[in-house]
């Protein structure tokens, strides 16, 4: 029986009025995108239409979903949010504080120790609040959000960016900073700028070496990393129904890489399949009875450019195996034309680590699908030239691969498994001789491949590609190597051609698993006590951030102008940094170091206006913190880009920045900023950008003003007098407006005023 069946048959036993009205409104038929929007409106049934890209609207998502890294501050806020228990049904998932290094049960083991603080703290706060909580090693959170509590047609919100993951069983699965779950958690309505749609028709079948994962490395390589910013991606067509439902979740987990709100499938059989086989035959029965609300019209398939803002059609028999990278996920390169590229860019072609798993490609077909190239390697006496390691997605996932055989079969090539974790993906790997900064090339079934991400290695080129292809490229060790037409060498000098990847979609003997990892919450938490030690390193409680004081901000330094690609990687490091996640002060420290200096094309460096001399971004943001001096950042364009992590945003708003202006943001920053109280403000025109100078101060002329559609001006003084005033945009309404004058979203809830 699924968890939370009767949320769900609510769901469903109000989706056809709510849709039905919604049709009536806008007048058309309508995508599976709008039906679900449409039926989780706050208001519950629909009384008007919204403009996509344009009309802000509160949302009821069904649930909620962190992991332990982002957990501990959307936490840490919640319990000054007054509330006895979360509002509706949440999940924390122990992911992302586990180090790959030696292999998963001695690895596990290491986590345990030196993260229990947090583990204890995170179990204690969700067995209090009636929140479900996965232990460390359970596995990947949309692994198991996707085994477990994803439903097609649902609305649920998770404090990662591949939250999106779930879209895989038809749901709407949207990524958020921790104040946007809290507000949820807290039984308050959810708000998003009413997303544009952008289709993508799947033509023709899958077959041979490519891969679902093949299909959004494409859509990448179309749309660039900022291309879905503000739409949800809805695939369809033959293509869409042939494929399995893990295969779906590929797919939409990488839509966090083109800026996506989400992306989805409409309902069909692979996902009946999927929920049937992991214990869920209730939600297909449930499901059924709605079936054609939990797909777009069939009028907006038979003629979808009417109806989507943006059209993509890919014919999946035609398309080819892809890798893409190095430093960014949508440089897309089919494997025919890698040598080429290659050898062109001077990437380095002797392949030294393979890597599969992450939340992207840990599920058993991905894992079968591998293996069958590993088993024909070991069977044709291939010795493989790089080294290799898998992290499966979840202990129900792990379980049931070694109980058929697969996981023996890569330990024939002397494969790591490591934790039922995201490992490596996020940084959590410690990889040895990375601290000697050598240019090399990995290959991985991940989602990112930002500089220094996962090994912490600035001149490792990682490349991101399906599993089967990590494996026959591992195997090789060369990155070059097409499986499609070349060969290799074995034991006795034979040329072998591998054969293409098999594997079945779900277990034949079904998916079976000892201990899932799953602490149900007491049914009444009120005598949990959470304690959190004033002197811990590791967790820190929260104080509220002031209110605005209703005056312009004058005087304010330039912080640092951030030149190119600024992620959250760059703004709040993972990796190391991850342990210091529930504590705001020390996590602090890594504020900006990665964020390349546009006046010296260095990170890390940046002039104290306080005393002329070059330090790091937090020491000087420090110093100008206790000497009461405000500050500004500016950045380039879709700054922000990548994680969910709200500490990017809270990190500057702790030590004392007022404001962020840039070219563009990512999403889920830009709330993250929002919802913390700070200015996030872009260039009315984007060659304003080259006149700010190092030494500027900055002025607010007209924040005293502030009011939704209303840009604020800004004076940049330089350091000989001259004055460049600067017209900034912004995407405030309202309430928004009254985050930034409360000093953050959550100082509104704390005092009931939300």
């Amino acid at each position: 029986m699924a968890f939370d069946i009767e949320m769900i048959e609510k769901v469903y036993a109000n989706m056809a009025a709510r849709v039905d009205k919604a049709r009536e409104l806008v007048g058309r038929p309508l995508t599976l995108s709008e039906k679900i929007l449409y039926s989780h409106l706050w208001e519950g049934t629909p009384s008007q239409s919204f403009t996509r890209g344009k009309d802000y609207v509160d949302f009821a998502p069904d649930r909620v979903a962190c992991q332990d890294a982002t957990a501990q501050m959307a936490l840490l806020q919640f319990m000054h949010a007054g509330k006895s228990k979360v509002a509706v049904p949440t999940t924390v998932h122990c992911d992302h504080l586990i180090q790959a290094k030696v292999g998963a049960k001695t690895d596990l083991a290491v986590a345990n120790t030196q993260s229990k603080e947090v583990f204890d703290f995170l179990s204690s706060v969700s067995n209090k609040y009636g929140i479900g909580f996965w232990k460390p090693g359970s596995g990947i959170i949309h692994q198991i959000v996707l085994e477990n509590y994803a439903f097609p047609g649902g609305m649920m919100i998770g404090t990662d960016s591949h939250t999106v993951n779930a879209g895989g069983l038809g749901m709407l699965a949207i990524g958020v900073g921790g104040a946007d779950a809290v507000d949820v958690m807290s039984g308050m309505s959810w708000e998003l700028k009413f997303p544009k749609l952008i289709g993508v028709k799947l033509t023709g079948k899958l077959n041979g070496w490519t891969a679902p994962k093949d299909v959004i490395l494409k859509v990448a390589d179309i749309l660039t990393v900022k291309g879905g910013t503000g739409a949800i991606v809805e695939y369809f067509g033959e293509g869409a129904t042939s494929m399995s439902c893990t295969g779906k979740g590929t797919i939409c987990n990488m839509g966090a890489e083109i800026g996506a709100t989400t992306s989805t499938f409409g309902y069909d059989d692979s996902m009946r399949r999927y929920l049937a086989a992991t214990g869920r035959q209730d939600v297909v029965n449930a499901a059924d009875k709605v079936a054609s609300y939990l797909t777009a019209d069939a009028e907006v398939y038979a003629n979808p450019a009417d109806y989507f803002d943006q059209l993509i059609e890919i014919n999946l028999s035609e398309l080819e195996p892809h890798i893409n990278g190095p430093f960014t996920p949508d440089r897309g390169t089919p494997v025919s034309k890698m040598k080429e590229e290659a050898t062109a860019n001077g990437w380095p072609l002797k392949v030294e680590w393979g890597l599969i798993g992450s939340c992207t490609n840990s599920s058993y077909e991905d894992m079968a699908r591998a293996a069958s190239i590993v088993e024909q390697a070991v069977a044709h006496g291939i010795t493989p030239k790089a080294e290799f390691g898998i992290n499966p997605g979840s202990e129900q996932i792990r379980y049931t691969i070694e109980r058929d055989g697969i996981i023996a079969t890569f330990e024939k090539m002397g494969t790591k498994v490591f934790t039922n974790a995201c490992g490596p993906c996020i940084g959590q790997w410690d990889r040895t001789g990375a601290d000697k900064g050598e240019k090399n090339t990995i290959v991985h079934s991940f989602n990112r491949n930002f500089s220094k991400r996962a090994d912490g290695n600035p001149n490792t080129h990682a490349f991101v590609t399906s599993p089967e292809m990590v494996a026959a490229l591992a195997i090789s060790g060369d990155l070059s190597f097409n499986p499609i037409t070349d060969t290799l060498l074995n034991d006795k000098g034979e040329a072998v051609k591998l054969n293409p990847p098999t594997g079945d979609e779900l277990p034949t003997r079904g998916f079976d698993v000892e201990d899932a990892g799953f602490q149900a919450p007491a049914a009444d938490g009120s005598s949990v006590e959470v304690v959190v030690s004033p002197t811990s390193d590791r967790l820190q409680l929260l104080a509220p951030f002031d209110a605005w004081d209703g005056k312009n901000i004058s005087g304010a330094k330039l912080l640092i102008k951030a030149f190119g690609k600024c992620t959250t990687d760059h703004i709040s490091m993972a990796g190391p940094w991850l342990r210091f996640r529930g504590h705001l002060d020390n996590i602090s420290n890594n504020m900006l170091i990665g964020a390349i200096n546009a006046f010296n094309q260095e990170a890390n460096k940046v002039k104290n206006q306080l005393n002329g001399a070059y330090d790091a971004v937090p020491a000087v943001q420090r110093a100008y913190k206790a000497a009461g001096v405000p500050s500004i950042v500016v950045g380039d364009h879709n700054y922000g880009e990548g994680s969910s992590r709200e500490h990017a945003a809270m990190e500057p708003r702790f030590l004392g920045v007022k404001a962020v202006l840039v070219k563009s943001f990512a999403r889920i920053h830009e709330t993250n900023l929002k919802k913390q109280g700070m200015l996030a403000l872009t260039f009315a025109n984007e060659a304003d950008y080259d006149k700010i100078q190092e030494d500027d101060t900055i002025n607010f002329l007209d924040l005293t003003e502030f009011a939704p559609g209303k840009p604020l001006r800004l004076e940049f003084v330089h350091a000989d007098g001259s004055k460049d005033t600067i017209l900034a945009n912004h995407t405030y309404n309202e309430s928004q407006i009254g985050w930034f004058v409360a000093g953050s979203a959550l100082n509104l809830i704390a005092a009931g005023k939300a």
